[in-house]
């Protein structure tokens, strides 16, 4: 159930939050989620389930800070479904350039050592095949 959450939290700040949300709840702090009355007598009006319930459906107005290295923090916001959307547009358009890119420079690669060996032909121009022509056209005279 909460396995999802495990990508953005640690186990250990899963924990922490439930047992925040808990003890809250525990002092008659409201309920975040509309429960019919079925559904509290499910959650047996457990408030570690309940809490449970509201970071799953993630109604939890609580913030994690992480500290790291050199005094800094680390916030992490809740994004709208717009921000992750934006985010993986943007990720997938710079992918694909890196992607063409790195064709492009396969080409190019290619292209060179083909060169360099000696392998590759000039490209014919229509001056080329004229001058062919104009040469063959003697060649038959004579």
């Amino acid at each position: 159930m909460l396995e999802k959450l495990e990508g953005k939290f640690t186990r250990y700040e899963i924990a922490r939050i439930l047992g925040a949300r808990s003890l809250q709840l525990a002092m008659d702090a409201p309920v975040l989620l509309k429960l019919t009355k079925e559904m509290e007598e499910d959650l047996n009006f457990d408030t570690l389930k309940i809490a449970e319930k509201e970071l799953e459906l993630e109604v939890l107005p609580i913030t994690v800070r992480r500290p790291l290295p050199k005094k800094s923090e680390k916030t992490i916001k809740k994004l709208s479904y717009e921000e992750i959307k934006e985010k993986l547009e943007k990720q997938a358009e710079k992918t694909e350039k890196e992607i063409e890119e790195e064709k492009v420079t396969e080409e190019e690669k290619e292209e060179k050592e083909i060169q360099e060996q000696g392998e590759i032909m000039e490209m014919a121009t229509p001056e080329d095949e004229i001058d062919e022509e104009e040469g063959g056209d003697i060649d038959e005279l004579q």
